[in-house]
């Protein structure tokens, strides 16, 4: 297990998010409040670059013919095909099956880690 530092927090703003590489692999780093989560900035379906998708919403389980937005900026959207998936777990709306890769994220002293190797 390794933790590699790649911002600082005052670096992301709240609902903000940032392109790093650690690795050679390119990272999305993610700010929520006071919660930071990585995602690899790839699509599964077809390799899109993930992190560059929109960061949303998405429509809620509701009656016929009534529409309910949920989960603003929780969502990412991919910027090719329009998969969405969950910013904190990577799982995608639309199937159990599909997600996106997740790392953990360590904060230390003012810097923001991504964890590989786990």
């Amino acid at each position: 297990m390794a933790i590699h530092y790649v911002l600082k927090e005052g670096d992301l703003a709240d609902g903000g998010h940032a392109i790093v590489t650690v690795n050679g692999r390119e990272i999305g780093i993610y700010r929520r409040g006071e919660a930071y989560y990585a995602l690899y900035n790839y699509c599964p379906h077809l390799g899109a670059p993930l992190c560059s998708g929109r960061v949303c919403g998405t429509n809620l389980p509701s009656d016929v013919y009534r529409y309910e937005y949920g989960m603003a900026g929780e969502i990412v959207r991919c910027p090719w095909h329009g998969w969405e998936f969950e910013i904190a777990t990577g799982k995608s709306l639309f199937s159990d099956k599909v997600r996106a890769k997740t790392y953990p994220v360590e904060v230390h002293d003012g810097q923001i880690g991504v964890v590989l190797g786990r």
